[in-house]
């Protein structure tokens, strides 16, 4: 039997303890191998709908800022109306001129025009040339003009609401 002095025990204790901690480390390493790409899964996975999301925002605000034009164009081709009443021939066509004028960023042929005179039938296009002697008339009196722009939400080519459109009104009042 062999016997082993303290100094010497320690000495193989430090061994035998720097022995297992390396084996420990290359056998976790060993384990660890196969997570190196966990990262790259992760984001595979999150992408798109990130990518859907961000672009889902970005339609959100076109649709939104078209609204915006839409509105603010409508209050344009009204105050014009109501500037040009007794001079126009087709208060229709002068109305959706100005709404157009207003609007550049909008494809003019997918406006839809409609305006009321004093509450009356509202006269609907671009051309209502009948409308003149009603204006005429309807002096002193409100003006409604409303279009309608349809909303083209799309996501990567979903449409997630179908036959969307956008509407404004604005009466002006004559003084």
């Amino acid at each position: 039997m062999m016997t082993i002095s303290s100094n010497n025990r320690r000495q193989v204790m430090g061994l035998m303890r720097g022995l297992n901690r390396f084996m420990g480390l290359r056998a976790r390493a060993c384990f660890r191998r196969g997570e190196e790409g966990g990262a790259l899964v992760e984001f595979a996975v999150v992408l798109p709908v990130m990518l859907m999301l961000i672009t889902g925002i970005f339609a959100v605000g076109i649709a939104f800022s078209n609204q915006q034009t839409l509105t603010q164009a409508v209050g344009a081709g009204a105050q014009h109306l109501q500037t040009i009443r007794t001079s126009t021939s087709d208060p229709c066509a002068d109305t959706f001129n100005a709404i157009t004028a207003a609007a550049p960023n909008l494809t003019s042929s997918k406006i839809s025009l409609s305006i009321t005179i004093n509450g009356g039938t509202p006269q609907t296009g671009n051309n209502c040339a009948g409308a003149t002697s009603s204006l005429y008339s309807a002096l002193n009196m409100p003006v409604t003009v409303s279009a309608t722009y349809p909303c083209n939400l799309q996501i990567f080519g979903v449409s997630p609401v179908p036959g969307c459109k956008m509407a404004a009104t604005v009466t002006e009042y004559e003084y």
